[in-house]
C-alpha cells in the first residue's frame, strides 16, 4: 500500500534532531520512500491529513511480558519478593497457551492504541504470543523466558532453537526472535555460559533481567563473591549482545563494565516504583554514553503499558533524584522511547527514527486537545503533557493498524470479554 501523510508536523528522532512543520511524507509498500518533496510518479492509495498532528516514530517497549495482562491490579501493594514468590508464579503455573494468547492480544491491543509499534517480550507460551503478532500487525522481538534450576540446561537449550528455528523472522520481518535467560539469580554459571554460546551461533541479542532488587544483589555477593553484573561480565554473556534489564542497584564498577562492554539497558521506572525496588541511576549511565531505553514491564507491576507514561516518570524521578530540573530533558526521554528502543535491540538502521529508507513505523498524535495548548515546544508537549489516548493512528511495516483512534486488526470487544473470561479461569483454578 501507498500511503501520503500530509501536511504535518515531523519530529524525525533523526542524528539531526529535525522537526520540520508543514510537511509531507510518502510511504511505498513498508518503507518511508519521501520525506517532503514528493516525486509526481507517486500514487498514494490512503490520504492521511496530518494538519493539527505531530508525526512520530512509533513507541519502542523494550521490557514486557505481556501475557501478564491477565494479572493486572490483581497483585498490588507487595514487597517484591512476596509479590513474585507469593502471587505470581502460583497463578503462572496454571497458564495455558490459550491465556497467553487472550493476554498477548489484550496487551497488544492496549499497546497499539497507545503508540506502541514494536515490543520486547520473554515469557512463556511463546508460539502463542507469535500468532497474536501474526494476526494484529504489531512489530515483536521475543524470547522465551528460560531457567535452569541447574537441572534443566539442555531442555531451555532445545526449546530456545526450536523457537528460533521456527518464528524468527516471520510475518515480513515482525517476528524477531530473542534469547532471555529469565535472570542471574535463576540461572547457573554453565546455563548462562551455553545461552551465550547460542546467541553468537545464531547472532541473536539476549534479554536478562539484572539487578532488579537489593536482595538479588546482597544474595549474589554472598554466593558468589561478585554483583550480578560482575557475574554476567566473568562468564561472557556482556560479549554478547545483551540488553539489561531493570539495573536498579548498580555499582561504580558495574557501569564502567557496561560502558566497557557496549551494554543497553532497558529502564522501567514505572514498574521499579510500583514494586519498591528504587531507582535506576540513569544520569550516571547516560553520562558514561550507555544506552539507555524504556520498557513497561507487564502489566501486573505497573498496571500499564503506556510508554508515555514512563518517558514521563523517567524525566521527572531523576530531576528530583539529582534536584537538577536538566536532568534526563524531554529529547532524551523521547530518545529512549524511539531511536534508544531500535539501538538497544541492534535495529537502528531499520526503526527508531522517520527516515528515507526506514521502515514505516509511524504514529500520528493528535494535537486538538487542550492539554496541547499554547503548543511553544512540541516535544516536550509529548513527555510532559500528551497521554496514550492522544494516539490517533498507527502505522506498522507500512500497514495501517489504527486510524482515527479505531483498532483496524482487532475487535477489541471480542478480545476485552475474552480477557476477562481467561483472567478468572485462572484465579478459581
Amino acid at each position: 500500500m501507498n500511503i501520503l501523510i500530509k501536511n504535518t508536523t515531523l519530529i524525525t528522532l533523526n542524528d539531526k534532531k529535525e522537526v520540520v512543520e508543514n510537511i509531507d511524507i510518502a510511504i511505498v509498500e513498508d518503507k518511508i520512500k519521501y520525506i517532503g518533496n514528493i516525486d509526481d510518479s507517486f500514487i498514494p492509495d490512503e490520504v492521511l491529513d496530518g494538519t493539527n498532528k505531530i508525526t512520530m516514530p512509533g513507541l519502542i517497549n523494550t521490557h514486557t511480558h505481556i501475557p501478564m495482562s491477565l494479572f493486572r491490579n490483581y497483585a498490588d501493594d507487595l514487597p517484591f519478593w512476596e509479590w513474585l514468590h507469593d502471587r505470581i508464579l502460583p497463578l503462572e503455573k496454571n497458564l495455558t497457551g490459550d491465556h497467553v494468547y487472550w493476554g498477548s492480544m489484550l496487551s497488544i491491543a492496549e499497546m497499539i492504541k497507545s503508540g506502541i509499534t514494536s515490543f520486547v517480550d520473554m515469557y512463556f507460551f511463546v508460539e502463542d504470543i507469535a500468532k497474536a503478532v501474526e494476526e494484529t500487525g504489531i512489530r515483536s522481538f521475543l524470547s522465551l523466558s528460560v531457567t535452569d534450576g541447574e537441572e534443566n540446561i539442555e531442555k531451555g537449550l532445545v526449546e530456545t532453537k526450536k523457537f528460533i528455528k521456527n518464528f524468527d523472522n516471520r510475518s515480513n520481518g515482525r517476528i524477531n526472535v530473542r534469547i532471555a535467560p529469565h535472570a542471574p539469580y535463576s540461572c547457573s554459571d554453565e546455563f548462562l555460559k551455553r545461552l551465550t554460546e547460542l546467541s553468537h551461533k545464531f547472532d541473536k541479542g539476549i534479554n536478562i533481567h539484572v539487578s532488579e532488587s537489593e536482595k538479588e544483589v546482597e544474595d549474589s555477593l554472598d554466593k558468589f563473591g561478585k554483583t550480578p553484573v560482575e557475574r554476567l561480565n566473568d562468564l561472557g554473556m556482556l560479549d554478547a549482545k545483551t540488553l539489561a534489564v531493570h539495573c536498579v542497584h548498580l555499582s561504580d564498577r558495574d557501569i564502567e563494565i557496561f560502558k566497557e562492554k557496549n551494554i543497553s539497558v532497558s529502564n522501567n521506572p514505572g514498574s521499579n516504583l510500583k514494586l519498591g525496588n528504587g531507582f535506576a541511576r540513569i544520569n550516571d549511565l547516560l553520562d558514561n554514553d550507555i544506552n539507555v531505553s524504556l520498557g513497561t514491564d507487564g502489566s501486573a507491576s505497573n498496571n500499564n503499558l503506556n510508554m508515555f507514561e514512563e518517558m514521563t516518570i523517567a524525566s521527572l524521578i531523576n530531576k528530583g533524584l539529582d534536584k537538577n530540573p536538566e536532568a534526563v530533558p524531554a529529547y532524551k526521554a523521547l530518545e529512549m522511547a524511539t531511536i534508544n528502543g531500535a539501538k538497544a535491540i541492534n535495529k537502528e538502521t531499520e526503526i527508531g527514527s522517520i527516515e528515507i529508507g526506514k521502515k514505516a513505523d509511524i504514529i500520528l498524535i493528535d494535537l486538538n486537545k487542550p492539554h496541547f495548548y499554547p503548543r511553544y515546544n512540541p516535544v516536550a508537549s509529548l513527555v510532559y503533557s500528551a497521554q496514550a489516548s492522544d494516539v490517533d493512528t498507527v502505522i506498522v511495516n507500512g500497514d495501517i493498524l489504527m486510524k482515527d483512534g479505531k483498532l483496524l486488526t482487532i475487535d477489541i470487544e471480542d478480545v476485552m470479554k475474552n480477557a476477562e473470561i481467561k483472567a478468572k479461569e485462572l484465579l478459581d483454578n
